[in-house]
């Protein structure tokens, strides 16, 4: 009998997952990789490279949270369950999670579209099993006893290798992919990025509340996610045999279990003929999201052009990198940020200013920093929640969840 009931518990489930579909808009996969995940970004043709505005992707990752109790809810494998067929959602390392990832985009509405309604579809889903779907970059609650591993091959054996980084809990990031011609110049944008990686970092910080209190930090989940031997900044490799010799030393000396596995804050993909930025945590809201998609597509745009005139590329000490990116994930873009070229401390908005002088095309992007100027960034506005909701873990998960559809 409770076996029937589940049956038709599940049943009644899909047939509100499959009226939720019927609600929304269509969203086109315009490129994939698999039945289930759609390819981020295509290489641009060289004579679009130098013309039309390159295409990308952005992958978000998910928590999923009882929302009776607020703690971590390992129903990631259900959730998908409902989702079946539908494009653009996978697993993640953790059953407690979900991803969502759009298709191939030309534009920031494009993807603005998709991710809105990726984000609208799963939280139905979670909330038909009892749970929120929430975009934070770690966990607000203490990760369980148990490490809820979900049942995959590749992920079985990242359990294994790192025990310690699986007892500390996941974390969950915003990667954006964007087209670029070659691995030569992948590598060319990867070395460019660099003085830009923290300032990107602070933007993005949304994560303060961890282990059940203030952290102090607008994103812990960065001083989590560097426990990962691989996730470090990019170097300045001098072409694609220098970028992969160093993929394989971290394998053979047991840093990563495969490519796929080195996380590099920004990388070329393994899987697609892109450049994959990972330094963002989650976003908040979908608007947070696209203003790190914007940021990102610029500063790749901008390093390619200057790449192809043989501009020189700027020197950036990688112990100061190191200390930018700390700095950055403590403070957020409320507070002052180091420059990664001079070393000096200053406003983290002079920072964004001098980001916004130094891409091209940058017209769209004051408006976006405009809007984070006055909704303020994910971490300051889960500062707030957890204020309202007093400290409550599953008033505070109601919160985010309702912040994470906020558009």
């Amino acid at each position: 009998m409770n076996a029937r009931r589940a049956a038709m518990s599940a049943a009644g489930a899909r047939r509100k997952i499959a009226g939720a579909r019927a609600r929304h808009r269509p969203v086109p996969a315009r490129a994939s990789a698999s039945a289930q995940v759609p390819g981020p970004a295509q290489a641009p043709s060289p004579a679009q490279a130098h013309s039309a505005p390159l295409t990308f992707g952005v992958e978000e990752e998910f928590l999923l949270l009882d929302a009776a109790t607020g703690a971590l809810a390992p129903a990631g494998h259900d959730v998908l369950a409902l989702l079946e067929g539908e494009p653009g959602y996978t697993h993640e390392l953790m059953l407690y999670q979900v991803e969502a990832v759009t298709g191939v985009c030309s534009t920031l509405e494009e993807a603005r579209r998709q991710l809105l309604a990726r984000r609208e579809l799963a939280a139905e889903a979670a909330a038909l099993l009892g749970c929120r779907l929430v975009a934070s970059g770690i966990a607000p609650s203490p990760p369980p006893a148990a490490h809820p591993v979900t049942p995959d091959p590749r992920y079985g054996e990242l359990a294994r290798m790192f025990p310690a980084l699986m007892a500390r809990g996941a974390t969950c990031g915003c990667h954006v992919h964007v087209g670029v011609p070659s691995r030569a110049l992948g590598v060319q944008v990867l070395a460019r990025l660099r003085p830009w990686l923290a300032t990107l970092l602070a933007v993005s910080a949304n994560s303060p509340i961890a282990d059940g209190r203030e952290s102090s930090w607008a994103s812990r989940r960065y001083v989590r996610w560097c426990g990962w031997p691989s996730a470090v900044p990019p170097m300045r490799w001098r072409d694609p045999g220098a970028y992969d010799a160093e993929v394989r030393r971290i394998i053979e000396r047991g840093g990563a279990l495969d490519e796929r596995g080195v996380y590099f804050h920004a990388r070329l993909s393994p899987r697609y003929p892109t450049v994959e930025v990972r330094i963002a945590d989650a976003g908040l809201t979908v608007d947070d999201t696209i203003l790190i998609t914007a940021l990102v597509r610029a500063l790749v745009a901008t390093a390619l052009e200057d790449a192809r005139r043989g501009a020189p590329c700027p020197s950036v000490p990688e112990a100061r990198l190191r200390a930018a990116l700390s700095h950055a994930a403590r403070e957020g873009a409320e507070g002052t940020g180091i420059d990664p070229c001079t070393g000096r401390v200053v406003p983290q908005r002079l920072l964004l200013d001098r980001l916004l002088a130094h891409v091209t095309a940058a017209d769209h992007l004051a408006p976006l920093l405009a809007g984070l100027y006055e909704r303020g960034t994910g971490a300051a506005r889960q500062r707030a929640l957890w204020s309202r909701a007093g400290a409550d873990p599953a008033a505070y998960a109601r919160l985010l969840a309702e912040a994470t559809l906020a558009g």
